[in-house]
């Protein structure tokens, strides 16, 4: 199964290279037999993924049982999760099977790991490694046959320095580490999200969805979002309701985020909004530059070979013609030798600008692939994935 079936089959939400990464790892990792450990801050999606696990993997047909080891309280834990005998503790009125012997054959997914005592971790470190465990008061142990899937929103690593998590346990469970990326990470995919709630929400509730400007959209891509997809689903919901059903602006989202467009803390004077993530502010200020720099290099090509040609192509009098050569005009307009109008920041996104760059570089190329993804120094896959992403292929078809 490619990564595109498994995400129209799981629900994963994004075109960014962070979630086909993920995606790439989950069509990687689910059809062999081993335990996976999925990590990520709180609210990412990580339960998701492991659906998407079970879904690929040789044990679909089978049952997933999801424990969250958080919410058992310590002193049943070993109950709940291996069983117990009759008369093991005094309301142990009958023999019980635990979560583990209920999965036997399917898969058993161990959310919040972190949060097991280490008299457990023990017990579950022999069960991945031999498939045996002991019901609480029995006195054999037995067989199961799972597969374990775990999360954890912590370092395990840090934990195992501090002694809060047995080191063979985490080594035993790390075979494979698939890491969600936060949202802050991924922000290229809020707009797609953020359709997909709106979407689902409206129609299990009967509403119209009138959708959300453009301009609201790129709000939410510089809020933290800490606490990640969850929390972008659940305002999503919430400003649907409040706002009954109205086309959400730009206006909703700052009232409901708290904040006014004087208390944002941005300064203007940058070339990238200061309230964005250092990550996603870097990159933007990044490929801004690079259009620059490129838009000199092809502007310096043409004037060689085109002369006065160059005048029509990027809309300004670089040259003026004479019966016997070309001198340069004495008139510049500084805006026009820019790749980026003025009047245009603010209105245009790293989508937009990223899908101008793919259209040009591909033209300049004569649509040759493998140049043009060199040229934007990315893989071919990635750029065939951009192509279709930005409905290109028609576009350039018609031009070439």
């Amino acid at each position: 199964m490619n990564i595109e079936q498994i995400q129209k089959k799981s629900g994963i939400v994004g075109r960014s290279d962070a979630i086909q990464q993920v995606l790439e790892m989950v069509a990687q990792v689910a059809p062999v037999d081993i335990s996976v450990l999925i990590t990520g801050e709180s609210g990412t999606g990580k339960e998701i993924v492991v659906k998407a696990l079970h879904q690929v993997s040789k044990r679909s047909h089978e049952q997933l049982v999801t424990v969250n080891c958080g919410a058992i309280p310590q002193g049943i834990i070993e109950s709940e999760l291996f069983g117990h005998k009759k008369g093991a503790y005094t309301d142990a009125r009958e023999d019980r099977k635990g979560y583990f012997e209920t999965a036997h054959k399917g898969i058993i997914f161990l959310d919040e790991i972190a949060e097991t005592p280490l008299e457990t971790q023990v017990k579950l470190l022999r069960v991945l490694e031999t498939g045996e465990l002991m019901p609480v008061g029995a006195s054999k142990t037995k067989k199961t046959d799972v597969r374990v899937f775990a999360a954890t929103n912590k370092n395990l690593a840090d934990l195992v320095e501090k002694g809060q998590f047995r080191q063979d346990l985490y080594y035993r469970l790390k075979t494979v580490t698939i890491h969600i990326p936060a949202l802050r990470q991924r922000v290229e995919d809020i707009s797609l999200l953020v359709e997909r709630f709106a979407l689902e929400f409206t129609r299990s509730n009967d509403m119209v969805y009138r959708g959300f400007m453009p301009d609201a959209i790129r709000v939410m891509k510089n809020h933290p979002w800490k606490g990640n997809v969850r929390e972008l689903k659940n305002f999503v919901d919430s400003i649907i309701v409040l706002e009954k059903g109205e086309r959400i602006t730009v206006e909703m989202v700052e009232k409901h985020m708290g904040f006014s467009p004087n208390e944002t803390g941005a300064n203007l004077a940058l070339p990238v909004v200061m309230q964005q993530p250092p990550e996603a502010a870097e990159r933007e200020l990044i490929l801004r530059q690079l259009f620059l720099l490129r838009q000199d290099v092809e502007f310096l090509k043409q004037l060689a070979t085109q002369g006065p040609m160059v005048s029509d192509q990027i809309g300004m009098p670089i040259m003026s013609h004479s019966s016997e050569q070309f001198t340069p005009s004495l008139h510049i307009d500084e805006e026009s030798a820019l790749f980026i109008k003025n009047s245009s920041i603010g209105e245009m996104n790293m989508d937009d600008l990223e899908r101008e760059a793919i259209e040009r570089t591909l033209k300049l190329f004569n649509n040759n692939r493998r140049a043009t993804a060199k040229s934007l120094g990315m893989s071919e896959r990635t750029l065939y994935r951009k192509i279709d992403q930005y409905g290109l292929e028609r576009k350039i078809k018609i031009r070439s």
